[in-house]
């Protein structure tokens, strides 16, 4: 740990080559310059001073209710402490050289945690899922855990850990054993398929889990594939049960790893039960949407993204991606239960209470990629208990916690047919019918073509004319076709916060066109997509500078009044600066994102996500810039909020991200008043 200097506030500009996809950008680097409006004024901290769950709270609102730092002194904000993990990507031949690297590796690091505060500490996992324990006040380390990774594998989406889960011994407490060991737990889920119980105290496994404090992950899921099953996301805690979705390697062949999510019991690690979201036998409810071959051998379907709880309703809300593979779906016709939806299970059985299906017979590779959030909304005279599912199409459904029946209305809506042999598409598709629940435009056309000169335009326009496209859902293609938006989302793992005093929701999407296209296999047996006729190629859609090929903004943040549905306003988010000159101020061209974002009672919204690596501070009530700071390396990561020592901190991780191109780094960095 060391402590950084004072609050900078020069300008800069860096060119440095980073990418998205296959993209090329360079980041640019704004100034640190506090302004406020004079705000709110100024306010004891609540009492809600923990952050006690990945989403700051079981539901995912990603809210806190502390008010000390506000929109009348956020602009006084100052670095705290920086602490450092150790754990990035390095150059291949300097593992435990001099350059202190001990046990690093070559491959992508994503440092997209999101810290816990418990009892006087943050609990946080980096990229190669070690657990840290930090004081709150100082970023002192006070234990370590290492579950030992394997470095030298190739893992699917490089290494990542979103965070850990915690869990109290309510037994212990009420026995008056609340301090023995391992009454309170650090959950941690591997990439290699592990799960883990740790004392929160020590960081010592609890012997008492599982095997010495271990439950093995990739056992029961047919045949696993080295580096490409895991875990991702924290898992959900609710009573007595730790809930366990996995993270996939897409697009390998039709028969992947079954995407089951399991609950363990909390105490014992023994298994209570286990969904497979692909209903297996016949009579199970969905197995019709399925041919009896596909159900049988179709894989994937996971939960890769943080799973939300209603702790009161006894509900796990599960968020599950597409069946494998992504683009061709010959190999499972039908409308594909229980993939790309958000299903309601009981914590303690598992049975199935409802489901709602985001995409029928997904071709797009739009995983429900989302935390599900839990809000209760005023509308028409009544507080309705919903859930909000917020998809990579930029469409948010938001639904009745308790039946899963849409609050605002949705219709089945007539989509593009495929032109594929061996492919049937859904012939509808589900649209939010309220404007303000549809956050990105769903098509591309010819006037959005862009190119920062007259040759990369018509380069860009050439391959628009040469794909397939049209509204959103048109079908992957043998010619090449242009989905909107592309693969990335939409809505990515940042998923939405929600202030639930304002009920405002507040969510930051990618505005980036991709194209696909099938390859007839000719015979080989290699490649993607094995055990269906074609393989394929994906790309995000750029032109020759390496550049996208559509007008931006490409990165948006939109606050959306719950109540009406209706959007209070909109703005660009992030900054990039391309090698040449824009038409157009670079402020108003957003950017690429991954991360999400806090909310608190302050009036105030934090993220960062965006690829120039500032953190802002926003005012809710406006979108305005009240805020922000250079981060040392990207902040694709959720900040999140506590108080320690009467004072209020704001922290997030900044590590980068090795798709987006940020710069990475092994940084968790704190914010407080002065």
């Amino acid at each position: 740990m060391r402590s950084i200097p004072s609050p900078l506030t020069s300008c800069r500009v860096v060119t440095q080559p980073t990418r998205i996809a296959l993209f090329a950008l360079v980041v640019f680097v704004g100034c640190a310059a506090p302004s406020s409006d004079g705000g709110d004024p100024a306010a004891p901290a609540s009492a809600g001073h923990e952050w006690r769950a990945y989403g700051g709270d079981p539901g995912g609102t990603r809210y806190s209710s502390l008010t000390q730092v506000h929109r009348g002194n956020v602009a006084s904000l100052r670095p705290a402490w920086v602490a450092h993990t150790g754990d990035l990507s390095h150059k291949r031949g300097d593992e435990g050289s001099a350059s202190g690297c001990g046990r690093c590796h070559t491959g992508d690091t994503k440092f997209e945690a999101t810290p816990l505060a418990v009892d006087g500490a943050l609990l946080l996992s980096t990229p190669l899922n070690r657990v840290l324990a930090l004081d709150p006040a100082t970023g002192r380390e006070r234990w370590r855990f290492d579950p030992h990774l394997a470095l030298n594998i190739e893992r699917n989406e490089g290494f990542v850990s979103r965070g850990v889960s915690f869990w109290e011994d309510r037994r212990a407490a009420g026995a008056g054993a609340a301090s023995a060991a391992c009454a309170r737990r650090v959950f941690m889920a591997t990439v290699d398929a592990r799960l883990f119980a740790l004392d929160a105290s020590t960081g010592g496994r609890c012997a008492s889990f599982g095997d010495s404090g271990v439950v093995r992950l990739d056992l029961g899921v047919g045949e696993v594939q080295v580096g490409q099953y895991g875990v991702t996301s924290p898992p959900a805690v609710i009573g007595d049960v730790v809930v366990v979705g996995s993270a996939i390697g897409d697009n390998r062949r039709v028969d992947l790893e079954r995407g089951t999510v399991r609950a363990f019991d909390a105490r014992t690690g023994v298994l209570r039960w286990a969904f497979d979201p692909i209903q297996r036998r016949p009579g199970e409810p969905g197995y019709d949407t399925w041919t009896p071959a596909a159900a049988t051998r179709t894989g994937a379907a996971n939960a890769w993204a943080p799973l939300s709880a209603d702790t009161a309703r006894g509900l796990v809300f599960v968020p599950t991606g597409s069946a494998s593979p992504d683009f061709y779906g010959g190999e499972r016709l039908g409308s594909n239960l229980y993939a790309n939806s958000v299903v309601a299970l009981e914590a303690e059985t598992g049975r199935i209470r409802w489901h709602f299906q985001v995409v029928h017979h997904d071709l797009w590779d739009y995983d429900v990629a989302a935390q599900p959030t839990l809000v209760d909304i005023d509308r028409e005279g009544r507080r309705i208990p919903a859930v909000v599912v917020a998809t990579k199409m930029g469409f948010l459904y938001v639904l009745d916690r308790t039946t899963g029946t849409p609050i605002f209305p949705v219709e089945e809506r007539a989509v593009p047919a495929s032109d594929v042999p061996g492919e049937r598409t859904s012939p509808t598709q589900p649209f939010p019918l309220t404007p303000g629940l549809r956050v990105n435009p769903t098509r591309i056309t010819e006037d959005d073509v862009w190119g920062p000169t007259p040759a990369d335009r018509a380069a860009c326009l050439a391959q628009f004319k040469a794909f397939r496209h049209g509204e959103m859902f048109t079908p992957p293609s043998l010619a090449g076709t242009l989905s909107f938006p592309g693969y990335p989302g939409g809505v990515n793992w940042g998923g939405v916060t929600v202030d639930p005093q304002r009920q405002l929701l507040i969510v930051n999407t990618m505005r980036l066109a991709a194209w696909v296209k099938l390859v007839p296999r000719m015979g080989s047996t290699s490649g993607n997509q094995i055990g269906t006729p074609y393989h394929m190629e994906r790309a995000v859609w750029a032109g020759p500078s390496g550049l996208p090929c559509q007008k931006g903004p490409w990165g948006m943040l939109t606050a959306i009044d719950l109540r009406t549905g209706t959007v209070k306003w909109e703005r660009p988010l992030g900054g990039l600066k391309p090698g040449r000159a824009l038409p157009a101020p670079v402020s108003t061209w957003g950017s690429p994102n991954f991360g999400g974002s806090l909310a608190t009672a302050g009036g105030l919204i934090f993220i960062a996500a965006g690829m120039d690596e500032q953190l802002r501070a926003i005012d809710i009530e406006t979108g305005r810039d009240l805020w922000s700071a250079k981060l040392p390396a990207g902040g694709q990561a959720t900040p999140m909020t506590y108080t320690i020592g009467g004072r209020q901190y704001i922290v997030i991780a900044a590590g980068g991200h090795g798709s987006l191109g940020t710069t990475l780094g092994d940084q968790v960095v704190a914010f407080t008043l002065p």
